[in-house]
Parts: C-alpha cells; structure tokens; sequence
C-alpha cells in the first residue's frame, strides 16, 4: 500500500536523492528572480517537492504565492513553520523548536498539528540519533536530516557528513538530506536531496 507521501507524490519512493527545492521568497528577491522564474528552474531539474519559506512577506501575498506555486507545479508544495497557511499548501515542515512551543512532548504535539493539518504532508527538522529515533515513533510524512555540509544561509552547531547516511538508515521515515546539499549529490539512504540558493547557480 502506497504511504500519505507517496500517494501525494504518484509514485513509490526509495532512497535515490530525489530533488526537494527550496523556495525562499527573500532570497530570490536578492538575486533580482521572481517566482515565475522559480518556476521554470523546478522544471527544467525535475523538482518532486518544493518547501516555500517566507520570513518577509505579508500573510495575503503569501497565499498568492503559494497559489501560484500550486497552479504552475503539479507536485507538493509545503510550508515552512506556517501553520496557519496549512490551507493553501500540500503539507508543512517544522523544526524540534516549532514542535516544543506547540507542546513538549511530540506525540501530543504531532497530534495537536495533526488536529489541524489532517492527512496533509507533515516534515520534522532531525540533527542526530536521539531525534530520529524520538522520529520514528511520531505520525510523520518524512524528516529532515542534517546539516550534511557547511551552508552559508545558515549557522550550524552539528554537521553530519558521511555520518549521515548511517543516521539516514535508522529513520522509518523517508530522509530528506538538509544544509550545503548540493543537486548531484548521490548520499546513500537519502530520498530527498534539499537544495537551497545552489539551484540558482544552474
């Protein structure tokens, strides 16, 4: 039986570094690209998921974005950290933080998301063994794991390296590989590579 994210995708999933974009509003207005150019990258690369994230924008022009996302890409569309935005997006992807302000145990917390996201594609940020096997045991569509290299957009207290693909093989869940991941990346264990502004340099 085909799982919630496979079904939401049209077709099984195995490790195989899939691509999974991410559309950061900021960061495209910062290389001058809108999101119709967004648009073309994410199909001349085959992208099978795309995160939006957007720290500067107003809730409306968000939804309009996320709109046009979902009108232009016919694949899932998550957004990140906006729960109240759920609506107009395919699934959502949290970080251990965003879980523990909703409540501090996350089998009550992934319950209370559920509550409102329903049967919606439903990602959690992972750093190490104790979070993916804490992972394991919660209603989840798939964790980010990493950061796998160094990034530039962000500061990362643990990299994982090689280390990685072990940690990728004790997730029940299919891992999505997060921070300095580039789109050639062949990582074992890995069904999503995460690609951030590297897309741009394509």
């Amino acid at each position: 039986m085909m799982s919630n994210f496979e079904e939401a995708l049209g077709f099984e999933l195995k490790a195989s570094n899939l691509l999974y974009i991410l559309c950061d509003f900021e960061t495209l207005q910062k290389k001058s690209l809108n999101l119709e150019n967004f648009v073309q990258i994410c199909k001349k690369l085959d992208v099978k998921v795309v995160q939006y994230r957007d720290k500067i924008s107003s809730n409306s022009i968000q939804k309009e974005n996320l709109f046009y996302l979902k009108e232009n890409l016919n694949i899932p569309i998550i957004i990140n950290d906006k729960i109240d935005l759920i609506e107009f997006a395919d699934g959502l992807h949290l970080g251990q933080e965003d879980f523990d302000k909703i409540h501090n145990d996350k089998k009550i917390a992934t319950k209370l998301i559920r509550k409102k996201i329903g049967k919606k594609l439903l990602g959690l940020s992972t750093h190490n063994e104790i979070e993916i096997l804490e992972a394991n045991d919660l209603d989840l569509d798939m964790i980010g794991l990493g950061a796998y290299r160094n990034t530039s957009t962000k500061d990362v207290s643990t990299l994982l390296g090689d280390k990685i693909s072990y940690l990728a093989k004790i997730s029940k869940h299919p891992v999505c590989a997060i921070g300095g991941v580039k789109i050639e990346d062949k990582i074992e264990n890995i069904t999503f590579n995460v690609v951030g502004s590297a897309i741009y340099l394509k």
